[in-house]
């Protein structure tokens, strides 16, 4: 029975016999409007396109029973209209926002105005919004204090290429715009401010890809006095809380996060950001094939500094499998992809190297790896350094295939004792692997004493 004056975009119109129903759109959601023919402005309001954007008064009313929209908030109550006043009609649309179909990125970047009208992107912006408020209240409660550092700065050894802003003061001088506010906020700890987190935009001119934009926001932090762990204790609650309050139900690894040194991430997940949901574990097994048995990672092996890996595929036993991730290897630029199968049609293990190995070798290697009946698995072989990479993208592609991801859970962990440098093939020269701005363990005997390759950092990710 209650009054109310509501103003939005009409996102759907629905004519029943007289009756004009219109699902009215604001930032809140959706409420269902009545309007009979004796309502002033109803036969403006019967011509009106979808998105056009009117103010009502109307009175609340309970739906009937057989109308009530669970789905819905508002589902139970409906608006009776009194009054209509149309603020903006809308022109036929260059594509629709009701439904959401798929439309060519550039025309959806064309046209945002409307794209952001979508449910989902409306709700992605406001969810940021909302993680960015929990981010700050976590931080704040830590005793952080959140201060801004310059956009317009000067160019430093970050990793990747520098935005440059020409100077109009300073003819033929460039700012650059910051990667990460690095060197300020060394700055603010030298200065006695203890410690500092900023929700800090970071410019970066690189190719773009998934996990990599032109332009992105961070949280950044840094402390004073204290050591990795301190580190990993402040961080961890606020990451830990805001996937728990975000997350949908989904479990999230309960803190303290695992430590994973570096090499051994790469060893087993062939990455230094492995996707832990995903069970399967690579495993070194050169001594199954050095000296013999099959004759191509025989030969591989001879130089010791190459080994073989094994990505164990559980429940892949089939030919048809091995051979749909043969050519995804192929298609990924690789000359192929070794892999045992076991055949049910043989009721033993198959596949070129099982034929060379032999069975009783082939069930041991199997054996250890965990694997049995129904099973497979897969062989790279070569310099760890060169096929490292892919070996990881295997084993992600074999997790996905296999369907053996679970996604009802977020599992965090930090990557930690990264090395301080790494050979640049391209320069010729021993380079920082991520950055300069670290401390070796070891410190400056390390550095003065070690050689440069063994050096590790106090590095996490």
């Amino acid at each position: 029975g209650k009054t109310v004056r509501l103003s939005g975009w009409i996102h759907r119109k629905r004519d029943h016999g007289g009756l004009v129903f219109i699902d009215l759109r604001d930032h809140y959601g959706l409420t269902q409007l009545v309007i009979s023919p004796e309502t002033p402005g109803f036969a403006t309001v019967e011509r009106l396109r979808a998105e056009s954007v009117i103010r009502i008064d109307g009175d609340v009313v309970a739906r009937s029973p057989e109308t009530v929209n669970a789905n819905l908030p508002t589902g139970e109550v409906e608006v009776r209209v009194r009054t209509v006043e149309v603020l903006s009609e809308a022109a036929e649309l260059p594509l629709p926002v009701f439904g959401e179909p798929e439309y060519p990125e550039e025309l959806r970047l064309k046209h945002r105005y409307l794209d952001l009208r979508r449910e989902t992107l409306h709700k992605n912006i406001v969810l940021r919004s909302k993680v960015i408020h929990s981010i700050r209240n976590r931080m704040i409660a830590q005793d952080f204090l959140e201060y801004q550092t310059p956009i317009l700065t000067a160019s430093s050894p970050e990793g990747a290429r520098d935005f440059l802003v020409p100077s109009r003061l300073h003819p033929s001088k460039f700012y650059a715009l910051p990667q990460a506010p690095q060197q300020f906020k060394q700055l603010l700890m030298v200065a006695g401010f203890d410690r500092y987190f900023q929700i800090a935009p970071c410019f970066r001119d690189e190719d773009l890809r998934a996990d990599r934009s032109l332009e992105f926001y961070q949280l950044d932090v840094e402390m004073s006095f204290v050591t990795q762990e301190d580190v990993f204790a402040a961080i961890e609650p606020v990451m830990h809380g805001v996937f728990e309050e975000f997350g949908e139900g989904k479990t999230v690894t309960p803190y303290p996060f695992p430590r994973i040194p570096y090499r051994e991430s790469i060893s087993k997940y062939g990455s230094d950001k492995p996707d832990l949901r995903n069970p399967l574990v690579m495993q070194d097994v050169s001594e199954r094939f050095r000296g013999g048995g099959f004759g191509l990672f025989a030969r591989i092996l001879e130089d010791s500094k190459n080994a073989v890996w094994a990505i164990p595929a559980p429940k892949g036993g089939s030919r048809a499998f091995c051979d749909r991730m043969n050519s995804w290897a192929q298609g990924e630029g690789q000359p192929g992809l070794g892999y045992i199968f076991w055949s049910e049609d043989q009721g033993a293990w198959g596949g070129p190297i099982a034929k060379n190995l032999g069975q009783e070798p082939t069930e041991a290697l199997m054996s250890s790896l965990g694997l049995g009946q129904g099973d497979a698995a897969f062989f790279v072989a070569g310099l760890p350094a060169t096929f490292a990479k892919f070996a990881g993208l295997a084993r992600t592609r074999v997790g996905a295939e296999l369907k053996l991801v679970d996604e009802e859970q977020f599992k965090f962990c930090w990557i930690v004792d990264f090395p301080m440098f790494e050979w640049s093939e391209e320069e010729k020269k021993v380079d920082f692997s991520h950055n300069p701005f670290s401390m070796p363990q070891g410190g400056l005997e390390a550095l003065e004493n070690q050689d440069p390759l063994t050096i590790r950092a106090y590095q996490y990710d």
